[in-house]
């Protein structure tokens, strides 16, 4: 059968599922419970593996490298499931969210953020640290037990963690969550400005630098202006005159629309609190251009997570948001294990990629499949992996809160 025939017929199947389908707060609820239940057992999100593809059987844990960026994003979707819902639930979730992110920054001693922490008497440490060998084994201790703790902390790991932070600021109106996420954005941000924006381990190694990425550390120093004005206002008046460098630095990720293509995450909740929280005239002229290179690169990206940013930053589209809506319906026709996908003779191909965005349900499995590039045609793994779902429940509950969609 012609290829384009093969898509015609999927995308028919599809549009008629997504007609039977909508996003719903059931789905969004048991994602929570799930996450809860197999994929926070120290607190911070992991993936749990199982014995086979169709046990249930927990035998290790996995992605402990990128535990601190996506603990950051799911305390980020439960604050807006506790604006709209006003749930104990989803406060209690977000709470024990909050309390990771300042264990992974307590175990290392110095608020230096690790990337995750597992308890060494865990029968999973073994397995996490020949898996994360590569990013440096460290131990330490938080509230009277002792960790083994991840180095090599990345930027987007702090990325991720100032998005969380900020959100649950904004969304969650409990003073001592506000108190803690702005006590905690606080230590973090003075590690970095001490170490001169370098993230340094204990043996004073520096595992990368936001030097850079002006567009990062301004979009951290707003989060934590934000948080507490009085200790970062005027440090971040005096990094604003950066501010031209800002469409420099998101041009170079824009330049290649493939490659890396979490780059594109990270300018998107970097932008999240820059641009609507700036008050400069000229500031926002600049961050604004920098908005609008990224935006036009991923803009036809099929992308609910990033749909849902540019609602924050653009505001209302009539067009995005019902395209928002049948992602996120689409979203739920996927896979929840990493099966292995081949796309090759599926959809059009061009040159190593796919000519066009892949439909979402056909997507490779991944953590989060806002990150991943919608023209990669190859990957998954045998099916033991469980995805946690924080991609659906972050867009889910940002369209519930702009009344995108409904219960």
């Amino acid at each position: 059968m012609d290829e384009s025939l093969k898509i015609m017929g999927f995308l028919a199947v599809l549009a008629l599922c997504s007609s039977l389908l909508p996003a719903a707060e059931s789905d969004a609820l048991s994602i929570s419970a799930n996450i809860q239940a197999i994929h926070t057992p120290f607190g911070t999100i992991l993936d749990p593996i199982f014995a086979a593809p169709d046990s249930t059987q927990i035998t290790g844990y996995t992605r402990c490298g990128d535990s601190a960026i996506w603990t950051g994003h799911y305390l980020a979707a439960e604050a807006y499931r506790y604006k709209v819902t006003r749930s104990d639930d989803a406060l209690a979730n977000a709470k024990r969210a909050l309390n990771g992110l300042t264990m992974l920054t307590d175990v290392t001693g110095t608020d230096l953020l690790a990337r995750c922490a597992v308890p060494v008497a865990s029968d999973y440490a073994p397995g996490i640290a020949q898996e994360e060998a590569g990013n440096g084994i460290w131990f330490g201790s938080a509230d009277g037990q002792a960790y083994m703790w991840i180095g090599n902390t990345s930027r987007d790991q702090y990325c991720g963690v100032f998005f969380g932070l900020g959100v649950a600021y904004d969304m969650i109106d409990d003073p001592d969550v506000r108190a803690q996420a702005a006590a905690l954005a606080t230590r973090l941000l003075q590690f970095l400005e001490a170490h001169l924006w370098n993230i340094v381990l204990p043996d004073d190694s520096i595992s990368t630098t936001f030097l850079i990425r002006p567009d990062e550390q301004l979009a951290l120093l707003q989060v934590g202006r934000h948080l507490n004005p009085a200790r970062f206002g005027s440090d971040y008046s005096k990094l604003a005159s950066e501010a031209p460098l800002v469409p420099v630095a998101v041009g170079v990720d824009s330049a290649d629309s493939s490659s890396s293509y979490f780059k594109f995450n990270l300018d998107a909740i970097g932008f999240d609190h820059l641009l609507p929280l700036e008050s400069s005239f000229f500031r926002k002229l600049f961050y604004s251009a920098a908005y609008d290179t990224y935006r036009s690169t991923v803009a036809g990206h099929q992308n609910a997570h990033f749909n849902m940013i540019d609602r924050v930053v653009r505001g209302a589209n009539r067009t995005r948001d019902a395209q928002t809506a049948v992602f996120l319906d689409q979203w739920l026709l996927r896979p929840r294990r990493d099966m292995a996908v081949d796309l090759h003779g599926t959809v059009p191909v061009c040159g190593d990629q796919a000519c066009d965005p892949i439909p979402i349900p056909l997507r490779v499995p991944t953590d989060f499949l806002w990150q991943r590039s919608p023209f990669q045609l190859t990957g998954g793994g045998s099916g033991l992996i469980e995805n946690a779902g924080i991609d659906y429940l972050l867009p889910y509950w940002m369209a519930r809160y702009c009344g995108i969609v409904n219960p």
